[in-house]
C-alpha cells in the first residue's frame, strides 16, 4: 500500500482527469462524514469506482476488493497501492472482514460493492449482498449509499479499455440501521440490505428474478 501522503497526492491528480477524461461530477458531499466509524456502500459499473469514489474523501479509506481483480494489469496494482483487502465472493476466508471491522472500530472508512460484482450491462444492479448491512450492525456504524451513474457507458463488459463520456457520483444521506429490539437478526439484516438498495437505485424485478 502506498502512504497515505502519497495518496493524499494522488487524489486530486485523479479528480483532475478524471473531469477532462469523463467529466466526472460529485454531487453531495456534504454528506460524506469526515470522521468516525462508516461503511461506503455503492453500485459498481466499471473498475474505475473505487478510484472515482475516493477523490473527495479526505480521510484515509480502505476497499473490500474481488479477489480475482488483484491479478489483472494496472487494476490490481491500483488496489494494491489504495490499501485494498481481497475478498473472495464465494469463499469462506474470515480475514479481510476481520480487518474492516478492526479499521472501522478505529474509526476508519471501508468502501464495499454489495453487487458482489459489476451491475448489469444497462447500467442496472444486481441484487445487493448481505455483506455490507452484516458489517453495519456488526460494527454499530452507518452506512453511506452512493449511487454512480454513467459508468456502465464508459466501461461496459467486453471492453478493454475506457470510453470518453460523463459520469455522477452521487452521495446520500448516512444510512442508519436501528437495531433496536430486533430478535430476528438475519431477516432485518435482509430488509435493511434492501432499503439500502432502494436508496442507492433498485434492481428491475426481472434482473432481481433472474439473479436469485
Amino acid at each position: 500500500m502506498a502512504p497515505q501522503w502519497m495518496l493524499e497526492i494522488f487524489r486530486p491528480i485523479v479528480r483532475v482527469f478524471s473531469r477532462l477524461l469523463w467529466r466526472v461530477r460529485w454531487t453531495n458531499t456534504e454528506y460524506i462524514p469526515q470522521s468516525g466509524g462508516v461503511i461506503i456502500a455503492s453500485n459498481h459499473q466499471t473498475y474505475l469506482d473505487p478510484f472515482w469514489l475516493s477523490c473527495p474523501l479526505k480521510r484515509p479509506v480502505r476497499y473490500l476488493a474481488w479477489d480475482e481483480a488483484f491479478t489483472w494489469p494496472i487494476v490490481g496494482y491500483g488496489l494494491r497501492l489504495l490499501g485494498a483487502w481481497p475478498l473472495q465472493l464465494e469463499g469462506s476466508d474470515p480475514a479481510p472482514i476481520r480487518r474492516s471491522l478492526q479499521f472501522i472500530s478505529e474509526g476508519g472508512a471501508v468502501v464495499i460493492f454489495p453487487e458482489g460484482g459489476r451491475g448489469n450491462a444497462d447500467g442496472s444492479m444486481r441484487r445487493f449482498k448481505p455483506g455490507a448491512v452484516r458489517m453495519a450492525m456488526e460494527a454499530g456504524v452507518p452506512i453511506l449509499p452512493v449511487t454512480i451513474h454513467g459508468g456502465h457507458k464508459i466501461w461496459p463488459p467486453g471492453r478493454k479499455f475506457p470510453r470518453l463520456g460523463r459520469v455522477e457520483i452521487v452521495y446520500h444521506p448516512l444510512f442508519v440501521i436501528d437495531q433496536s429490539d430486533v430478535d430476528d437478526q438475519r431477516g432485518h439484516a435482509r430488509r435493511a440490505t434492501e432499503a439500502l438498495q432502494a436508496i442507492i437505485g433498485p434492481a428491475p424485478k426481472a434482473r432481481t428474478a433472474n439473479s436469485q
